[in-house]
């Protein structure tokens, strides 16, 4: 069977350079030979293919986008690429390559010690040793600022106490990045390691979205942690905030390589499917209507990835910019995917088919890392100079 062969209606493979090209090949065949033939099984068990986290690394996937410690050194846009193909297989992995890459590896990376970089970036890259960043908790998500968690300070230890939720590979993590506010009420980051004591991990079941990605809650219960396992270069909520940019940035990507999956399926089946006449229901308005709507929204969206990304590789993306990317993005792959199903009629409720996969993990990538709301409010704050958090 012939590999995906990709979407690009106006021609963006010329504005890529040729190792972002070999990147984007590169994931494109793995998600084509390695995800699609075992996915489905995976989401119908609510289960993640740990034996995938093997191969992630061997590619340098994991901080693909970072320097030095083992790591690929990509551009960001050849990153965004690879982050495309990865959701185009499915929400689930890309989410996995996505808290491993910007939510633990870019903050140790970023605010944490030589010590800590050494221990940790090597490992995590590799694949083995796995991360999760622990943010969100049961009464505070998109205002992190009013987070319960607290480290006291004790001797040389902190002792952190407070619950953290929906976090991805929270079960299986070695290390997880934990924020909570400190005595002097300002927010900082701890490196918990699995095994702590006071510390432990339980997984959320009954999900109808990424099924095939491990979601946890996680308790820290006058849980000790040493003094060297903060991250001491960075306090407030620039700190967790900063590492949500990053994967913010490699939502927007995913989100174009899921709006693929489905208008591509939707456009062969269209071609194929034939009703009236003995006609392919791609010859009709209402249905070329949506597929020409489909190509359109995933043609800007993809011009908007790959300007947002040559900003952030020249230095000058700002957090507004990676707003509207996940924000219009995740929203186009959303539509597309129910207008995806609409074509393919009953058939597109069954996983033969891609399109409901993709649709329910989507509903869980529009709410999660800043809500569609929460990002208008952040692009309104940019343009009128006023917040509407306060």
């Amino acid at each position: 069977m012939a590999g995906f062969a990709g979407v690009d209606f106006i021609d963006l493979d010329s504005a890529l350079n040729d190792e972002e090209k070999l990147v984007r090949q590169t994931a494109r065949k793995f998600v084509d030979n390695e995800v699609l033939p075992i996915i489905e099984k995976h989401n119908r068990e609510a289960t993640f293919p740990m034996h995938l986290v093997p191969q992630l690394g061997e590619l340098g996937f994991f901080g693909a986008n970072l320097k030095g410690y083992g790591c690929a050194e990509m551009s960001n846009v050849a990153y965004g690429l690879m982050m495309q193909e990865l959701e185009r297989g499915d929400s689930g992995l890309r989410s996995f390559v996505s808290v491993q890459s910007g939510l633990v590896m870019w903050p140790i990376y970023t605010y944490g010690s030589e010590e800590q970089k050494k221990k940790w970036l090597p490992a995590l890259q590799s694949g083995k040793a796995i991360g999760s960043f622990g943010l969100t908790e049961p009464q505070f998500g998109s205002n992190p600022g009013g987070m319960l968690t607290h480290a006291a300070k004790k001797g040389g230890k902190y002792v952190l106490n407070g619950e953290k939720m929906w976090i991805t590979n929270g079960s299986l993590a070695d290390v997880s990045v934990v924020w909570a506010k400190c005595e002097d009420e300002k927010v900082r980051g701890f490196l918990v390691e699995k095994g702590t004591k006071g510390f432990k991990a339980w997984d959320v079941h009954g999900k109808w979205s990424l099924r095939a990605s491990v979601t946890s809650g996680l308790a820290l219960t006058d849980c000790e942690i040493p003094q060297e396992n903060l991250l001491p270069k960075v306090e407030g909520l620039k700190g967790p905030l900063g590492c949500l940019n990053q994967a913010r940035y490699g939502i927007g990507w995913g989100g174009l390589g899921a709006a693929m999956a489905c208008y591509d399926t939707a456009l062969q089946y269209a071609k194929q499917r034939k009703q009236f006449a003995n006609k392919p229901i791609a010859s009709h308005q209402l249905v070329q209507d949506k597929l020409a709507w489909m190509i359109t929204e995933i043609s800007k969206g993809q011009l908007l990835a790959l300007h947002v990304g040559k900003l952030k590789d020249a230095g000058r993306a700002d957090h507004t910019h990676i707003s509207m990317l996940k924000m219009n993005n995740v929203a186009i792959a959303l539509e597309t995917a129910r207008k995806a199903r609409d074509i393919l009629g009953a058939n597109g409720i069954v996983d033969d088919y891609c399109i409901m996969r993709h649709m329910t993990n989507l509903e869980s990538v529009s709410t999660y890392e800043g809500t569609h709301d929460i990002h208008k409010l952040v692009i309104g704050e940019r343009i009128t100079g006023i917040s509407a958090f306060v």
